[in-house]
């Protein structure tokens, strides 16, 4: 095996690992709090320190990639999350657990501003979409994976702590991929510059970038997020939904470089857009076996999104170097952490609306998490207004050279 294709290789397996602490650490959420005696305000909380880390870490990162390189900082995500796995095994209280959460987040954001930078800096053009998209395709993959583990050992009568144990299979490997390998120098001399960095994330193209990231987080992963609670009177099985959503986009994301080959970076964001909206529209008015056609217009709407984002900003903005990935990733994270209370608002809004309107039971359920999910329409409506100015705004450029320029 090569020394790029061994990176490449360890990166996914590092990606793993992050979807594996996204994963497992759900479905262990009702042992957690039955075996420690938890409220579900401090489950929150402790959820919570993993959205925390992981724009933390990924900021810093871009801040420090190109002064101490990314073999450093996968270090540092090693023994993150190999300290976090074993303090969330043994710690058995509240603060322990915050602080073991926290180092896994940090752990999981310095894998995103490491790898994304490394891939970027290894492979060109199409092949760079094509590398970038088989990498991202991991996290939906292994939230996959993490799901059907946690739920096959809960179902055999494993604890949580073994559930746990399980994250570190990957987090070994990637550990044993990385040991001894060359990792790759930066393409842009420029891009070795902070303030370069930060001068080009000035620009319009960036800010733009910045904005419409924002919303194609809270559009993955808010309905994903929700999705439990909002169909779970619908008819459909959320988790099964869930895991159509995650298995369709693993896929889809294998096929990435092809797709963005054919159609153009701002062409797969742009249709992308029109399908999740389509696909959010159709959850809101729709019951039983037409959630799971939601679900696969939805998948194929939000798929592209992660990658395709990051993948434009390295090669359409390359001044701004791996604190650009770093800041824009970052932003996803943010927007998403900061629109959950909000989502959570507008569902006990339309509850009382639905109730006040003489809805009950599992109708008034049904209701009201159908007009969260219309209102939810809205994220990915913009961005086709967005992307298509995004489109022809990169149609007008003479070439790359230009907008690196």
């Amino acid at each position: 095996m090569n020394n790029d294709r061994r990176l490449f290789y360890g990166s996914c397996f590092a990606l793993i690992t992050t979807a594996l602490s996204f994963s497992i650490r759900a479905g262990i959420l009702g042992q957690l709090g039955t075996e420690l005696s938890f409220s579900a305000e401090q489950l929150g909380w402790i959820n919570s320190m993993w959205f925390l880390g992981f724009p933390i870490s990924m900021v810093i990162g871009g801040l420090v990639y190109h002064t101490v390189g990314p073999k450093k900082i996968m270090q540092f995500a090693f023994l993150a999350h190999a300290v976090g796995i074993v303090m969330t095994i043994y710690s058995g209280s509240f603060i322990g657990l915050l602080i073991s959460t926290l180092l896994i987040g940090l752990g999981n954001g310095c894998t995103e501003a490491a790898c994304n930078p490394m891939i970027a800096d290894t492979y060109e053009g199409v092949k760079m979409s094509t590398m970038m998209n088989r990498f991202h395709m991991w996290f939906p993959g292994g939230i996959v994976i993490g799901a059907l583990v946690s739920k096959f050992m809960t179902d055999f009568g494993f604890g949580w702590q073994a559930q746990i144990w399980m994250i570190m299979i990957p987090t070994l490997i990637y550990a044993y991929l990385f040991w001894g390998q060359t990792f790759p120098a930066a393409k842009e001399a420029e891009s070795t510059s902070v303030s370069k960095n930060f001068q080009a994330m000035l620009s319009p193209l960036f800010l733009f970038i910045f904005a419409c990231m924002a919303l194609t987080a809270i559009s993955e992963f808010g309905p994903q997020q929700w999705v439990g609670l909002i169909l779970s009177k619908s008819g459909a099985q959320p988790m099964l939904i869930l895991a159509l959503v995650t298995g369709l986009m693993a896929v889809a994301r294998y096929f990435g470089g092809d797709v963005v080959g054919k159609f153009s970076q701002t062409g797969v964001l742009l249709g992308s857009a029109v399908l999740a909206t389509i696909g959010v529209y159709l959850f809101s008015t729709q019951t039983g076996a037409m959630a799971y056609v939601a679900a696969i217009v939805y998948a194929l709407g939000i798929a592209y999104f992660w990658p395709n984002m990051i993948g434009f900003v390295a090669d359409k903005i390359p001044k701004s170097g791996a604190l650009g990935m770093s800041i824009v990733g970052a932003v996803g994270m943010f927007s998403t952490s900061i629109f959950q209370p909000i989502i959570g608002g507008w569902i006990d809004g339309d509850r009382a609306a639905g109730m006040a309107a003489g809805f009950t039971g599992d109708e008034l359920e049904l209701v009201a998490g159908q007009a969260t999910l219309g209102t939810m329409v809205l994220f990915p409506a913009i961005l086709i207004v967005l992307f298509t100015v995004l489109h022809f705004w990169m149609k007008k450029q003479p070439s790359d050279a230009a907008l690196a320029a």
